[in-house]
């Protein structure tokens, strides 16, 4: 299939390589490791919208590590990441507005007549299938609490 992300993740390797981009080039081979580890498990080559999923879960474990960094005084490691997750962040699904994301939560407790917090992982599982990857449980579940009255 050509022209797919995987293409494209390759061909930015070569030119990294070619242009000496160390970091990008480690970046870039980090996520066509985790490509092909998630093919290997599924047993079929992933599909855009599935490299843009490993991609994202790559992306939130540079976020985690930045926090953990900065939190622990190791600024360098934090930047090292922080350069990683911005090269990543090209193959990551589109995150939704905030707008959109308050939208989509709206209408998933209209949907599912939840009226209790107890009933939580109802409207989260709604909403994570509608917003298929584009965008942080966390963030959903804090909205879905506020709305829900905790």
């Amino acid at each position: 299939m050509a022209g797919s992300l995987k293409d494209q993740l390759h061909e930015e390797m070569t030119q990294a390589l070619r242009a000496g981009d160390r970091t990008r080039l480690g970046a870039l081979r980090m996520l066509a490791a985790a490509i092909t580890n998630k093919e290997k498990d599924v047993l079929h080559d992933l599909s855009d919208d599935e490299v843009r999923g490993v991609a994202g879960k790559e992306v939130k474990q540079r976020t985690e590590s930045i926090e953990a960094f900065e939190g622990a005084g190791r600024q360098e490691l934090a930047d090292k990441e922080r350069a990683e997750r911005d090269v990543l962040t090209a193959y990551a699904p589109e995150r939704l507005p905030e707008a959109e994301v308050d939208a989509i939560v709206d209408e998933a407790i209209v949907s599912t007549g939840v009226t209790s917090v107890k009933e939580l992982g109802t409207v989260m599982g709604a909403v994570m299938a509608k917003a298929r990857g584009k965008v942080d449980g966390a963030v959903v579940q804090q909205k879905v609490r506020a709305k829900l009255g905790e």
